[in-house]
């Protein structure tokens, strides 16, 4: 007991009240590691508790700078806009004009990339080529060789050819309008592809002469060449295959785009097409698409620079991919030097993939909507990436190619809107000079100033 005079004041009293008090004080609120995410930390008791590598499809989920750090800078008084109602804004692209006697002619600046049927179902292949035909665009076979679904429905048509060399043969490479040498990958450069055994149907295995049901791992490098003058004769072998008539493209990763630009014009591509991290996959390694390689936006500067070092921008032609979702990715990609671009994923969910009504039978998956990234194991509830029968009876390839032919238009018509406010009237026609930057990381990677200032990180300005 206290005393004070004749006041007795019981601690046990004073306690309840000092308790009353910290019961009315707000608790501080426990802080989540940056480091130590509940993502990474699920990743690591899933590694723990299996001792296996996560795989995974889709591409990079990290935050890098992108086409969003990158403005138009439109026309007002210093520069002159065209009228969209009356003026016109060209889109046509030609895409190897370099050696090819018959180069590809496109309306658009907006192509499909690779995607092989295996990842895809044949009816998704289809719905492919329907939509870029209806666009006037082209498609892309990816690995493992050429279907009828989307040969027949493509008026053009890349053919890949990938180190795996699964389904390759002459007479498609005839059949093809452009062949397309696979160096690397955005999402995985320097390694090589996966299809699992799910997903190894016995048309997949006769494709590609593979057990039904095996689990297969293309080769990260070809086995036909060591270096550029390996490639060199390799390239000069497909045009002869030809007789010289069908473009060839070189498709490289997005790692040291500068050095890998030269070699590949050197030994003697038509089209440089070049994949940043953004780009999707199949299926690889998640440590692979999440730290390995560098943003789309990193790689284009370094690529055109190549180009121009040569003397041969635009001469030969290139296609950027990787992240590409709308008309202003596109815009943004031609005014800092490319001549097209290439969307896979986007493609994808402009068939209906990651569509919200099938959210329950994703969350049955253990996943949802717009998350979902296991592609390889052959689920999809879409019908697009499986070759499940009766899921891929699901997917109407018809409806699937009206909504992609409706996508590719949006695209071209928003990357028209954007040329005629900087008053170009054709697409080619944007320039860096067309563009600021909001972060100083973008403005170091494009070259392009940052905005309000005429600064470029490392080259001076105010």
């Amino acid at each position: 007991m206290a005393r004070h005079g004749s006041s007795i004041i019981s601690t046990s009293t004073t306690r309840r009240h000092t308790e009353g008090i910290m019961d009315e004080t707000p608790r501080t609120l426990p802080r989540q590691s940056a480091t130590f995410t509940n993502e990474i930390n699920s990743e690591i008791r899933r590694a723990a508790a299996t001792g296996i590598y996560d795989i995974r499809g889709g591409g990079a989920k990290r935050r890098v700078p992108h086409f969003d750090d990158l403005l138009f800078l439109g026309a007002s008084i210093s520069r002159y806009p065209l009228e969209g109602y009356r003026e016109t804004c060209d889109t046509r692209v030609t895409l190897g004009t370099r050696f090819a006697s018959k180069p590809i002619e496109l309306d658009i600046p907006v192509t499909i990339a690779g995607m092989s049927f295996g990842a895809l179902s044949g009816p998704a292949k289809e719905a492919l080529g329907r939509g870029a035909t209806a666009a006037g665009t082209s498609t892309t076979t990816g690995d493992g060789g050429m279907t009828e679904e989307e040969r027949g429905h493509s008026k053009m048509l890349v053919y890949q050819y990938l180190p795996s060399r699964y389904g390759m043969n002459p007479d498609d490479l005839r059949r093809a309008d452009a062949i397309e040498i696979v160096v690397g990958q955005g999402a995985k450069p320097g390694g090589g592809g996966m299809l699992l055994g799910q997903k190894i149907s016995d048309r997949v295995a006769e494709m590609r002469n593979l057990p039904k049901g095996i689990d297969q791992r293309s080769a990260c490098r070809h086995p036909d060449w060591t270096g550029p003058d390996d490639l060199e004769i390799k390239i000069l072998e497909l045009r002869e295959i030809t007789n010289w008539e069908k473009p060839v493209y070189i498709k490289i990763g997005g790692a040291r785009p500068y050095f890998d630009t030269t070699l590949a014009v050197k030994a003697g591509a038509d089209v440089v097409v070049l994949d940043g991290m953004q780009g999707g996959t199949a299926a690889t390694q998640d440590v692979f698409i999440e730290h390995v390689g560098q943003p789309t936006l990193a790689c284009i500067r370094p690529a055109v620079q190549a180009l121009q070092d040569l003397g041969m921008h635009r001469e030969v032609q290139l296609v950027v991919s990787g992240g590409i979702r709308h008309g202003a990715d596109t815009a943004k990609a031609l005014a800092l030097g490319a001549d097209a671009v290439a969307i896979g994923t986007a493609a994808l969910v402009a068939l209906g993939d990651n569509d919200p009504r099938w959210e329950e039978e994703y969350q049955a998956l253990g996943t949802t909507t717009g998350a979902y990234d296991d592609w390889h194991e052959g689920r999809d509830p879409a019908g697009i990436t499986t070759q499940d029968p009766d899921l891929a009876a699901r997917f109407d390839p018809v409806a699937g190619g009206r909504r992609l032919a409706n996508y590719l238009r949006v695209m071209t018509l928003e990357a028209q809107t954007i040329a005629r406010a900087c008053g170009k009237n054709h697409l080619h026609n944007l320039e860096p000079e067309d563009l600021c930057a909001l972060t100083l990381e973008a403005s170091a990677m494009t070259g392009v100033p940052l905005t309000g200032t005429n600064w470029v990180p490392g080259q001076g300005g105010f």
